[in-house]
């Protein structure tokens, strides 16, 4: 039987860290992620106090615009030119797409507030880490990855390796339960 916090089918909430942001991180996640073991989205929120999750998608519960574009609030998403550096002023609030990709590109067009949004496109990731699910092309990376790599562009190495290590001990435990997992 799986744990009803971290969703693992062996409990990792001991080894879920408590990781402090300036930037705080909001997670738009899918309704249909909701009870997913590899929904990593849900991982890196349970790791980050300065983080909310909000569920996208779900029957008579519409997302209002102004809870998602606040002053301050950029969108982490694959469109437009990377950056390689943080914005000035960096964002005071990120929001990642929790979602398969087909679903986070629709999403990306239907929920309200997030167009006008910036977005911050992070750089294309340099070699492929293992993964819970294949990626639909190359340069594409998770929920937490993506988390990940946007607080190491504006707050530094120690948020993004905490967040790493944590996906790295959930991918680990399921190739170790002989999950199949795709190449990488």
């Amino acid at each position: 039987m799986r744990c009803q916090r971290c969703l693992q089918p062996i409990c990792i909430c001991a080894a879920i860290p408590a990781i402090a942001t300036r930037t705080r991180v909001v997670v738009l996640r899918h309704f249909s992620e909701t009870n997913r073991s590899s929904n990593s989205g849900r991982l890196a929120h349970l790791a980050l106090p300065n983080s909310e999750m909000i569920d996208h998608g779900v029957p008579h519960a519409p997302i209002d615009a102004a809870q998602l574009a606040q002053p301050g609030t950029w969108l982490v998403f694959p469109e437009g030119e990377p950056w390689h550096a943080a914005p000035s002023p960096p964002p005071a609030r990120i929001i990642v797409l929790d979602a398969t990709w087909a679903q986070a590109r629709r999403m990306r067009q239907r929920a309200p507030g997030l167009r006008g949004l910036p977005v911050l496109r992070l750089p294309d990731a340099e070699a492929p880490a293992a993964r819970l699910r294949a990626a639909p092309a190359p340069g594409l990376v998770s929920t937490i990855e993506a988390i990940a790599r946007a607080l190491r562009l504006l707050e530094g190495e120690a948020p993004a390796r905490a967040l790493e290590q944590l996906f790295t001990i959930v991918v680990d435990q399921a190739r170790a339960l002989g999950r199949p997992l795709p190449p990488g």
